[in-house]
């Protein structure tokens, strides 16, 4: 009957790509004066969720246990920074907005309590469930 609890996978997910990208907001704030430096970024976690579950369905649940295979998902291969594009650079070619950066850091914060506070809450009716409080 529990064999497969994945709201708790998902919500543990979530709380970690959020602290993935708390790190990579840090980063980007660390070096806004550093020449050249573009600021990173993770894809959104829902879009994350989204080309999983399209890839899974479009190859049958197969999972890579190796490097070498073409298909599936490997262990915390979810998590990819890309470059984001910005419209303005400073003079010095750095392209890091702080402001942008501390609205995405007030967005990966609530992702996280979000998906802390989903896990606690389905701990307790798990709890309630089998009579323990």
């Amino acid at each position: 009957m529990f064999a497969k609890l994945n709201v708790f996978q998902i919500a543990m997910a979530a709380a970690r790509h959020s602290g993935a990208r708390q790190a990579l907001v840090a980063q980007n704030i660390a070096n806004a004066d550093t020449p050249g430096y573009a600021a990173r970024d993770l894809m959104p976690f829902q879009d994350v969720v989204a080309n999983q579950m399209s890839r899974l369905s479009a190859s049958k649940a197969q999972r890579a246990t190796r490097a070498g295979h073409l298909q599936g998902a490997r262990e915390g291969s979810l998590i990819q920074a890309s470059v984001t594009e910005t419209k303005s650079e400073n003079p010095n070619g750095n392209a890091v907005s702080v402001e942008d950066q501390m609205f995405r850091a007030i967005e990966t914060r609530r992702l996280h309590d979000r998906s802390l506070a989903i896990y606690k809450s389905n701990l307790t009716i798990l709890r309630t469930s089998l009579g323990r409080r």
